[in-house]
């Protein structure tokens, strides 16, 4: 159980899933833009970037690589998606409809970040 933000952007095992997730609902977006079939892994660099865009990094500990802001990222759209708070439908349009892919994610965290609700 989670009880924050902080928590949910910390928790390493969620990010592990989430990296799995992201990449598949990046892979879709991108294959429907393309139409056609693409397989494709999300950079960290990005998953950080859009994280800061969605002014995200004040609940997370100073001095973090991109590594770790983008595994932030990651444990936070998969949780989204494990108590749905959004599907993977949702996610994908979300992806597919910005008119780049990284201001796609940075609406897709300020989207999961708005629509969870700690009691």
């Amino acid at each position: 159980m989670h009880n924050s933000l902080a928590e949910i952007l910390s928790d390493r095992n969620l990010a592990s899933l989430g990296d799995a997730y992201i990449n598949f609902a990046y892979s879709l977006a991108l294959s429907n833009k393309a139409g056609r079939p693409l397989g494709v892994k999300v950079k960290g660099s990005m998953l950080a970037q859009a994280l800061r865009n969605a002014c995200l990094r004040r609940y997370l500990p100073s001095r973090m690589t991109k590594h770790s802001l983008a595994d932030a990222a990651e444990a936070l759209i998969i949780y989204a998606w494990l108590n749905g708070v959004i599907t993977l439908e949702e996610t994908v349009g979300i992806i597919t409809e910005a008119e780049e892919p990284a201001e796609g994610l940075t609406e897709l965290l300020a989207t999961a970040s708005r629509k969870i609700i700690f009691p």
